[in-house]
C-alpha cells in the first residue's frame, strides 16, 4: 500500500511524528497524511494526498509544511514512485479546534 511506504518515508525522514488520524494525545507538532483520490490509467496508478503539518503557531505550521514539500518532493527517490507534483498548499488553520495547520496536496505516480 503506497500509503504505508510514505508514511515510513515520513517518519525516517522528518523529526515530527506522521499519523493516519487524529491520536487521542497528540505532540505539539505533527504531520496527518490522507489518501483523498486514486486512479489507475494503461495499469499506472496515481493518488492524491493531502498533509496536513499542525503547530502550535501558525508560522511554526508554515515551517513544518515548508520541510515537509521538500521531503515528499524526494519521494521519486523510491521504486515504488514514478512521480510527484505538488497540487496545492495553503493555510489549513482548523476553526473548530482553533488548532493551527497547513495542508500541502500532492498528487503522486506509484508502481
Amino acid at each position: 500500500m503506497i500509503e504505508v511506504i510514505i508514511k515510513k518515508y515520513l517518519d525516517e525522514h522528518l523529526d515530527v511524528p506522521s499519523f493516519f488520524e487524529h491520536q487521542k494525545d497528540e505532540p505539539a507538532r505533527f504531520i496527518i497524511l490522507e489518501k483523498t483520490s486514486g486512479a489507475k490509467q494503461n495499469h499506472l496508478l496515481s493518488s492524491t494526498f493531502a498533509f496536513q503539518s499542525y503547530a502550535d503557531s501558525l508560522y511554526e505550521a508554515a515551517l513544518l509544511n515548508e520541510r515537509l514539500k521538500r521531503v515528499i518532493e524526494q519521494l521519486d527517490r523510491l521504486p515504488e514512485v514514478s512521480g510527484v507534483h505538488l497540487n496545492a498548499d495553503y493555510n489549513f488553520t482548523d476553526t473548530a479546534t482553533k488548532r493551527y495547520r497547513y495542508q500541502a496536496v500532492f498528487d503522486i505516480n506509484h508502481y
